[in-house]
């Protein structure tokens, strides 16, 4: 029988008169905390947006359900060379397309999209390159353009790509929301329409959920796709429920309005926890919240200033009545969780006096003023950016410095500082992919550090860089363990970062949801989800 979906305007007496398998629909509303940029994840780094392209797209492959191996996804098998330059990738067949509007795949996935995909953050005269931007900052900033030496069509559904250099964390980094498989026919047909940017904003993949429609900062819906190659779906509908407010979130899911919410309120876990309506899971979190100094803007250019701006802040106090049982004090820019992670270095003290004494010997007896960014919204690893800017300002003025906090819309924040407009400026980041490199690489190595790149500090010190590097290339973990640790030492010396903390990420849900597994790398997945 044809289902009939609910429409806005539709009348009581019509909802009524709605047949049973309608009724028996089982849709889910995930709360989510804030809207998209677009919905194609190589444009973007948060991940608001990755979730909500997450449920259409696959990747060549992608990590197990809940964990961190890498396992088959677009990609049925592969095969590494012994040199480990050449990764040959056969693909599923029969993996069909979605269809959206009047577009209607003629053919099934093939190496032509998994070409198309990668060559159109790659090259420069793809004709899809500078659409919506053409800003591929995971791509760029992981040094992908250097690394890829070629990719080739063996066949329909064999693809090679071939590396300049070895690389550890390849594959891992191809199961990461920025290297999503999208459709060059659609690409083709959207080209020849002259709308080629609806390629990211009406998204076609061959993931488990179609994309239906998008209200923009209120609601996005999808339906499962019937001929995904892993089987339908449980889930009938998929719908986020755009939400940016955490106590509103918490009363969708106590009124049954959602049956997902991320990030709570620290203050509200204990009560949710006691709340035999929901199911509160838990994790730490792969994941660190900072305060990034811009290095080119004085007087963050001098290290005495950066390191004085460090002790001058109550880090112990902040996190306690921030993130209160929820965080622990950060010292090194991984998280303790994470191999590699160097116990050993000592954190910045809270120390006013000396903060005073290393300003007088920069220069800034009687302080200065500067600009301090907070984010507008929650993330896992910074439950609210603004009461920590705060407690930041009220320090910080104790040694004269002037801190004007600086707020913008999510998008805009996240787009001005990684243009480096900011002089101190609050973001975090969640791990992608389990390894350091991630962290240590893409957000302080020398290629991330241009105007667009995600080391927010524009800091490049080369002897950091070549450590970070030289782990990228080899496969020995207990060779790239120390070069990790030792990169660390050097971070903490020239202190780029403030760090603020790591935190235990929370999920409310209903308790009639089946199957929903915190991911570790922080994004919200819902294939084989269900509710009884």
């Amino acid at each position: 029988m044809k289902r009939i979906l609910l429409g806005a305007g539709l009348g009581m007496a019509a909802a009524l008169a709605l047949s049973a398998p309608a009724q028996a629909a089982k849709t889910l509303v995930y709360c989510s905390e804030g809207s998209p940029e677009n919905f194609n994840p190589m444009l973007n780094t948060t991940g608001t947006s990755f979730d909500v392209a997450l449920p259409v797209y696959n990747n060549l492959v992608q990590f197990e359900h809940g964990g961190t191996k890498v396992v088959p996804g677009l990609a049925e098998s592969w095969t590494i060379s012994d040199d480990g330059l050449v990764y040959t990738f056969k693909l599923r067949a029969g993996a069909k397309w979605h269809s959206v509007g009047d577009f209607k795949p003629t053919r099934d996935a093939n190496a032509d999209d998994v070409i198309f995909s990668f060559e159109r953050q790659w090259k420069p005269d793809h004709p899809f390159h500078k659409v919506s931007g053409g800003a591929y900052d995971y791509f760029n900033d992981m040094a992908m353009p250097k690394l890829l030496k070629s990719i080739e069509k063996v066949d329909d559904l064999t693809v090679k790509f071939t590396l300049n250099a070895v690389e550890a964390p390849f594959l891992a980094n191809l199961a990461m929301p920025f290297a999503p498989i999208m459709s060059a026919e659609y690409g083709a047909m959207l080209l020849k329409k002259g709308t080629p940017e609806k390629l990211d904003q009406v998204p076609v993949g061959t993931g488990p959920f179609q994309f239906v429609a998008y209200q923009k900062d209120a609601v996005v819906r999808y339906k499962a796709f019937e001929q995904y190659w892993g089987g339908k779906q449980p889930l009938d509908n998929l719908v986020f429920a755009i939400t940016p407010d955490a106590a509103v979130r918490l009363a969708k899911l106590k009124a049954n309005e959602c049956q997902v919410m991320p990030y709570p309120n620290p203050a509200d876990i204990d009560g949710m926890k006691k709340d035999t309506s929901i199911v509160v899971q838990e994790q730490e979190g792969l994941n660190v919240g900072y305060v990034s100094f811009n290095v080119t803007k004085k007087p963050f250019d001098d290290v005495r200033v950066r390191r004085a701006v460090s002790m001058a802040m109550d880090k112990k106090s902040m996190v306690s009545a921030v993130y209160q049982a929820a965080g622990v004090p950060a010292k090194n820019p991984i998280p303790p969780t994470m191999w590699s992670y160097n116990d050993a270095i000592e954190d910045y003290p809270y120390d006013v006096e000396r903060a005073k004494k290393l300003l007088a010997d920069a220069g800034y007896p009687n302080g200065f003023e500067t600009d301090l960014w907070a984010m507008p919204v929650q993330r896992p690893y910074n439950p609210n950016a603004k009461r920590i800017a705060e407690m930041m300002q009220a320090d910080l003025a104790k040694v004269g410095i002037k801190a004007k906090i600086v707020q913008y819309e999510w998008g805009e924040y996240r787009k001005r500082m990684q243009q480096g407009e900011h002089q101190m400026g609050m973001l975090g980041w969640t791990g992608d992919n389990g390894d350091p490199d991630n962290f240590l690489y893409t957000l302080l190595g020398c290629e991330a550090a241009r105007p667009g790149g995600n080391n927010l500090s524009k800091w490049c010190n080369k002897e950091f860089d070549d450590l970070v590097v030289q782990a990228k290339r080899t496969t020995d973990i207990a060779a790239r363990t120390k070069l990790y640790e030792q990169s660390q030492v050097i971070f903490k010396e020239e202190a780029p970062w403030y760090t603020i903390a790591h935190s235990v990420v929370y999920m409310g849900l209903a308790k009639n949801v089946v199957g929903y597994k915190m991911d570790p790398f922080g994004i919200h997945r819902f294939e084989g989800v269900d509710l009884k």
